[in-house]
């Protein structure tokens, strides 16, 4: 059972008492406030740069985020698009690419090698001769110098070394259908395609599974960035029929451009 509160007389007191306890906490938490806005400052300040060294607060540079180079692949042909060239060398139908500003096309060395009658398309629709400049067989690239230019020249990038699983495309006019975009990844590097006894093998080659067929040779292997990385030159070709197996050869940009073993004119191989 409950008790029942008395009233002894210390109720008076004890509320005599309570406003002066109120203050007094209403004080202690002021203080502590106070304490914290204090601590707070003094932080602040430090980590501003006020503090510690006693000098003026440096301003560190933030974090910028590097941008990816990688295009998608219609950024890719949009890019590389207007620098490919289709060549017409007496029944030989190739590709080129245009490698510099004054309009000097990269190809194949078999593309043009059995006629000095060499038609060229630009992508624009310019219609134009080309002549040889330079060439080495021994690599399967040649130099061709347009008789005449589109209204604007636009030249490939030209890129560097590839590695193994990177992606890339090409671009070139396999079976006469212009300006076709296949996709893969290199396959492998340092690859040797055979030839006849007559040509010799080519070695040094960039592997890659790509679809490219007759017609494509000549034309740019690009990788992710729209940069030239080779010039098609061959396909693996088992059944002896020209179909595509899956396995295609590039020489790589570099050697394209630095052959010093070639026999054509008027040098030892292409000079851009």
């Amino acid at each position: 059972m409950d008790g029942v509160p008395q009233d002894d007389g210390t109720a008076e007191a004890q509320g005599a008492q309570g406003p002066r306890r109120v203050v007094a906490g209403k004080a202690r938490r002021v203080v502590v406030g106070g304490g914290v806005l204090v601590v707070v400052a003094v932080l602040a300040y430090w980590l501003g740069g006020g503090g510690g060294g006693g000098g003026s607060p440096a301003a560190g540079p933030s974090p910028t985020p590097t941008p990816s180079a990688t295009l998608t692949v219609p950024d890719v042909f949009k890019r590389v698009g207007p620098s490919v060239v289709v060549i017409q060398a007496g029944k030989s139908l190739g590709t080129g690419v245009i490698a510099a500003e004054d309009g000097t096309i990269l190809t194949a060395h078999h593309v043009v090698k059995s006629t000095k009658d060499i038609d060229l398309t630009f992508a624009d629709g310019t219609r134009a001769k080309a002549v040889v400049t330079a060439s080495n067989p021994k690599r399967d690239v040649a130099t061709l110098k347009p008789v005449k230019l589109p209204e604007i020249v636009v030249p490939a990038t030209l890129g560097g070394a590839v590695a193994v699983g990177a992606p890339v495309v090409a671009i070139g006019n396999p079976l006469g259908l212009t300006y076709s975009v296949s996709t893969g990844v290199v396959s492998g590097l340092n690859r040797r395609a055979d030839r006849t006894a007559k040509d010799g093998d080519l070695n040094g080659l960039i592997q890659f599974d790509a679809s490219v067929n007759p017609g494509s040779s000549g034309g740019p292997l690009l990788d992710a960035r729209g940069l030239v990385v080779g010039i098609v030159v061959s396909i693996a070709d088992p059944g002896g029929d020209e179909a595509f197996a899956g396995i295609a050869f590039a020489v790589p940009i570099g050697a394209a451009l630095g052959g010093d073993d070639g026999d054509g004119p008027p040098g030892d191989g292409p000079q851009l």
